[in-house]
């Protein structure tokens, strides 16, 4: 009797370790976990754990979906897009999202990553076109683009949270003009560039005429106080070597009039070509061989060898 019983109890058994097996779930780190009752979301499971549910799925009874729970990226390649100036660019773009809200995108999506991707890329193709059509083409290519990656992240917000999505951050990894249009930009840019670089230099030329033309004004005002500062020196010690020559010569007229006479002969004198045709009696040859000043006879002594000063004749004596 007990040996007939062994087999059914090693059923039930079995049974009930299959139904305990099937009703446990384990929800990692990485993941979150919707459990859904007859198509109606019965709990969500947002914490890493092992968790319970009624066992078996059958007739559409507890079913555990799993969805991501870290940071996800999408990216968008080679989107064309026009700019405020007719100009077009080739734009490759990412978004980094998370799946914030897992009932919403449960709810909205069905749980289904690829659908609520495609959605968003959508929405991230609109917004590019947008933000880049309201600029020219300076704007992508300056440091404006920052704000343009700000503008596009708060442009997706507002629909990613209507699937569940919370968008992190948006990236513009490049942008190029397309091939149609690179000459004619980069001509028109190296216009453009030639053009600021002429008024650049002819800004340059005026200043520096402007700045010589500044230091010419300082030079010549410089030089004339110098020359004016000198003149003014000049008469003062003029002024202050009169004074000295006239209180000289009130204290010895001898003197002083000795002194004046032996710079007449220096400065008359100081080259061997100098020739003067004066007369021995002269006033100027006053001091020259007497120290005294006095001045030579008209009739000087006969010095023998020097024509002019033969001794006068004697007078003749009368007859007897």
């Amino acid at each position: 009797m007990t040996s007939n019983r062994l087999p059914i109890i090693l059923i039930i058994l079995a049974i009930v370790l299959v139904g305990l097996y099937s009703s446990i779930f384990v929800v990692n780190a990485r993941e979150q976990a919707i459990v859904v009752r007859f198509g109606q979301i019965q709990s969500v499971k947002t914490e890493p754990g092992i968790y319970f549910k009624l066992p078996f799925g059958f007739m559409d009874a507890d079913r555990v979906q799993l969805v991501e729970k870290q940071a996800l990226r999408l990216d968008l390649d080679n989107i064309r897009v026009q700019v405020q100036d007719g100009q077009t660019f080739d734009v490759d773009a990412f978004v980094i999202y998370n799946i914030s809200d897992v009932r919403r995108f449960r709810e909205t999506v069905s749980g289904d990553r690829e659908a609520a991707e495609a959605r968003l890329r959508a929405q991230l193709d609109s917004s590019l076109r947008r933000v880049y059509g309201l600029r020219d083409y300076n704007a992508a290519l300056s440091e404006e683009r920052v704000a343009m990656m700000l503008e596009i992240r708060d442009d997706l917000r507002t629909d990613a949270e209507n699937l569940g999505l919370h968008i992190d951050d948006v990236r513009i990894r490049r942008t190029d003009l397309s091939p149609e249009v690179a000459p004619n930009t980069y001509n028109a840019m190296r216009s453009e560039r030639l053009a600021e670089a002429e008024r650049i230099r002819a800004e340059g030329n005026e200043e520096g005429q402007r700045r010589r033309a500044i230091a010419d004004r300082q030079v010549v005002e410089l030089t004339a106080g110098a020359q004016r500062d000198a003149e003014i020196l000049r008469g003062q010690g003029d002024a202050e070597r009169n004074r000295v020559f006239a209180e000289v010569f009130s204290k010895d007229p001898a003197f002083f009039e000795f002194y004046r006479s032996m710079a007449a002969y220096s400065s008359s004198l100081s080259s061997q070509d100098t020739t003067l045709v004066l007369s021995p009696n002269s006033e100027f040859f006053r001091y020259f061989d007497n120290a005294a000043g006095t001045l030579q006879p008209a009739n000087p002594a006969p010095v023998p060898g020097v024509p002019g000063t033969a001794a006068p004749t004697a007078p003749a004596q009368p007859a007897n």
